[in-house]
C-alpha cells in the first residue's frame, strides 16, 4: 500500500484536467488509426479475457485511465462489435507491485479490447514510471523540511496526466497553468529591465495581487526580490555554496525554492544547506526524464 495519501482520481480530473484527458486518450486512438489485424482476424461476436500484468516492481500510476480509453475506444471503433466488456482492477494508484504481479482483468470484444492494448499500457507505463521517480526523489527529503515539487517541463498534451502521477509518487505541484501563480522568470525580468520593474507592472495590473514568485540567479538579485517584499524565491541553478549564501538573505515570511539541475545525489544536500535548507525543491527530470514502468497484457487462456 502507498505510505502517503494518493490523490482521488475523480476529484483531480474535472474541468479542465478532464476536458485535456480525454482529448489525450481520443487523439492516442485516433493516431493508431483502424486496426487491420484484429479487424481481419477476429469478427463482431469474437470475444477475449485478458490481464494487465507487471513485469517488475513498481509503483502504478493510471490505472483508471484504462476503462476510460475503453469507453472512448468503444465509441471510435471502425468496425462493429457485438457485446459489453468489462474493467476489473486488483490494485490502486499509488500500490507497489511485485513482478508478475496481476493488475487488472480485461474482457470484451476481441476487436475492441486489442485496439485498446497499447493505449491503455501506454498510459500506465508512462505514469507508472513518473510515480516511480518521484517516489525515488521523495524518500530522499524524508525527516526535512524541503517538499518536492514538479515543474511545467511536461510532455505537450500530458500536463495533468503527468501531475497526477507526481501527486501518486508522493510529489506536489508546482503550478499546472500559467494562470495559476505569478511567476517572474529570467526572461521576463531581463525584458523588462529589473526585478522591481517587474513586480511593480505585476501589482500595477492586479488588485488585490496574487502571489509572486521571483526567479533569482545571483546574491544581488535575491536581495531585490527580498526588498521588492514577493512571496517566494527561486533560487536557479545555485551550487550548494552560493545556495547557502542565498538562503542566509531572505527573511522568514519569504518562501525559498531550489530549482535547476536537481539530481538524487545532490537532492539531500540541497534540502540540508546550512543554517537551513529551502522550503521547496523544484525537479524537472520528475516528468522530462522518468524511465517507463514495464508492464504487458496477456491473454487469459481457457
Amino acid at each position: 500500500m502507498s505510505s502517503h495519501t494518493v490523490p482521488d482520481f475523480d476529484a483531480f480530473f474535472t474541468g479542465q484536467a478532464r476536458e485535456h484527458l480525454l482529448a489525450a486518450i481520443d487523439l492516442a486512438l485516433t493516431e493508431d488509426g483502424p486496426d487491420l489485424t484484429s479487424d481481419a482476424v477476429f469478427g463482431p461476436v469474437d470475444r477475449l479475457a485478458a490481464v494487465i500484468v507487471a513485469k517488475q516492481q513498481t509503483l502504478v500510476a493510471g490505472l483508471p485511465i484504462a476503462p476510460l480509453v475503453m469507453e472512448r475506444c468503444a465509441a471510435l471503433l471502425e468496425s462493429p462489435v457485438v457485446g459489453g466488456w468489462t474493467w476489473t482492477p486488483h490494485t490502486a494508484d499509488g500500490d507497489e507491485l511485485p513482478p508478475g504481479f496481476i493488475a487488472a482483468d480485461i474482457e470484451g470484444p476481441a476487436r475492441l479490447v486489442l485496439k485498446a492494448e497499447r493505449v491503455i499500457l501506454n498510459f500506465i507505463c508512462h505514469l507508472s514510471g513518473i510515480a516511480n521517480l518521484t517516489r525515488r526523489y521523495a524518500r530522499e527529503l524524508e525527516g526535512t523540511a524541503t517538499r518536492l515539487l514538479d515543474t511545467r517541463k511536461t510532455l505537450p498534451g500530458l500536463r495533468f496526466p503527468e501531475k497526477y502521477a507526481v501527486l501518486v509518487g508522493g510529489g506536489q505541484n508546482h503550478r499546472r497553468t500559467l494562470a495559476e501563480m505569478l511567476m517572474l522568470k529570467d526572461n521576463h525580468i531581463d525584458a523588462a529591465g529589473s526585478i522591481t520593474a517587474a513586480v511593480a507592472a505585476l501589482r500595477a495590473a492586479y488588485a488585490p495581487c496574487p502571489p509572486i514568485e521571483v526567479e533569482c540567479r545571483t546574491p544581488d538579485e535575491v536581495r531585490e526580490a527580498v526588498a521588492s517584499k514577493v512571496d517566494r524565491i527561486m533560487l536557479d541553478n545555485m551550487d550548494l555554496a552560493l545556495l547557502r549564501e542565498s538562503l542566509t538573505l531572505v527573511p522568514p515570511g519569504i518562501e525559498t525554492e531550489a530549482s535547476g539541475g536537481v539530481t538524487l545525489e545532490t537532492l539531500r544536500q540541497l534540502a540540508e544547506a546550512s543554517p537551513h535548507g529551502p522550503d521547496f525543491v523544484s525537479v524537472g527530470r520528475l516528468t522530462h526524464s522518468a524511465p517507463v514502468a514495464d508492464f504487458s497484457m496477456r491473454i487469459r487462456k481457457a
